[in-house]
């Protein structure tokens, strides 16, 4: 299972603007500050603001901001709302045209592996993750 660059950009994303309490954080500054697309990351965004982890304040001293308390952002339904799914083989999509998929044992032992990976993820939320903010580097350590 490989979780994708817009879920890990997502999961950094939230990261930061934990770390940033109640002031606004800006995509130009997170994009500069990972190093990342800024426009990939507003894609990130506004999928993020949509499913509700993040709010969004317009105008010329806005920015966003976590939605709700990071205790209440659960890693998995982040993942949830970032990955486009969890087909990790061609026989978990609808597409499938896998000629031994009837009498494949690999399928469930990958559908076990995957609902373990999603039981892992369930467990933890934002608070679990969370870091000060000169661990991005950005103030002097105390």
């Amino acid at each position: 299972m490989r979780v994708t660059d817009f879920s890990d950009y997502a999961l950094r994303l939230l990261m930061y603007a934990g770390a940033q309490g109640d002031r606004l954080i800006t995509i130009e500054e997170t994009a500069k500050l990972y190093g990342i697309s800024r426009a990939h990351l507003m894609k990130v965004a506004n999928q993020l603001t949509r499913a509700g982890f993040l709010k969004a304040v317009r105008g010329r001293s806005g920015g966003l901001t976590l939605a709700m308390a990071p205790q209440k952002i659960g890693l998995g339904a982040v993942l949830r709302a970032t990955e486009p799914d969890f087909a990790l083989v061609e026989c978990f999509r609808k597409d499938n045209n896998c000629l031994i998929t009837p009498r494949c044992r690999l399928r469930g032992v990958l559908h076990e592996a995957l609902a373990a990976f999603i039981a892992t993820v369930d467990r933890y939320t934002l608070a679990d993750l969370m870091l000060n903010p000169r661990d991005f580097g950005l103030l002097p350590a105390a």
